[in-house]
């Protein structure tokens, strides 16, 4: 069977006259776009046109929700109320979902950003609140989260069709947690080190830690981070290896059975799983 995986990048994270990450180059590299709307990075006009950039690629696009932090590019963590995350995960989600209508593209999956991100993978009420605002605008669309994490499982106790995220450019613990981004270990800067571990992960389902330790982390999708340094270089990188190791890649929606129990049967995107 041939092995599929969709590549993810964080995108539109622009904001007026400040230019951050390298979109129209990665849009030619991955198969779905997290697109930011407006809370932790972005604008009205940067949306649009990430938006309609990613239409012309045939590039997924998804929701790439964040606290309300500007500043901190929405990776402080913030003590919000799961009402609160619930109402702000919901308001973004329809403003990039007005875009997508606007110019008659499909919007395909939700990804929580930096702290709010982390902060749902372990935390059950947080999970909830945003895998609530999710089923209470779409229940077909994706939720992309990190295997066996708190969003995961709330994900799929309410049906949701889930995607299990694995990251190119970040390093992760041995309990299969991210390397935290003040440490001097959690980038990966090495476009040949990062696509091999990429293939050992979509073939084998493995990673190696940052104690030597090789643990489980079957995927459906891989991200990078717009903001990398190195992001186009990685992700070229990765795209060579996986086409040498014949892998394909495809975006999130013809990889993820939607409106179906993620708990049933095989999923498409796995390792060795076809499409």
């Amino acid at each position: 069977m041939t092995a599929v995986i969709d590549l993810n990048c964080d995108m539109g994270e622009s904001f007026g006259p400040y230019i951050l990450g390298m979109d129209e180059d990665m849009l030619e590299l991955v198969s779905s776009a997290n697109v930011a709307c407006g809370f932790h990075a972005g604008d009205p006009r940067v949306m649009e046109r990430t938006v309609c950039r990613a239409a012309e690629r045939g590039v997924g696009i998804g929701a790439h929700v964040g606290f309300p932090d500007l500043v901190g590019f929405g990776r402080r963590y913030l003590d919000a109320r799961p009402e609160e995350i619930r109402t702000d995960v919901l308001y973004q989600i329809g403003a990039l979902y007005a875009f997508c209508r606007a110019i008659g593209v499909e919007l395909q999956h939700v990804k929580p950003h930096g702290a709010l991100y982390n902060m749902a993978t372990r935390d059950g009420r947080l999970a909830e609140a945003i895998v609530q605002a999710v089923a209470s605008f779409d229940r077909e669309l994706i939720l992309l989260a990190p295997p066996a994490s708190e969003l995961a499982r709330a994900a799929e106790r309410a049906g949701l069709p889930v995607a299990y995220e694995g990251f190119a450019d970040r390093n992760y613990n041995p309990d299969g947690t991210l390397v935290a981004r003040h440490h001097p270990t959690a980038l990966i800067h090495d476009p040949v080190a990062a696509a091999r571990r990429v293939v050992r992960m979509v073939r084998e389902g493995k990673v190696r830690s940052v104690d030597g330790e090789d643990i489980p982390l079957v995927v459906h999708s891989i991200c990078f981070h717009g903001d990398h340094p190195a992001a186009v270089e990685l992700a070229r990188s990765v795209r060579r290896h996986l086409d040498e190791a014949g892998v394909r890649v495809r975006p999130l929606r013809e990889l993820v059975n939607r409106g179906k129990d993620p708990q049933g049967g095989h999923r498409p995107g796995w390792p060795g799983g076809g499409a």
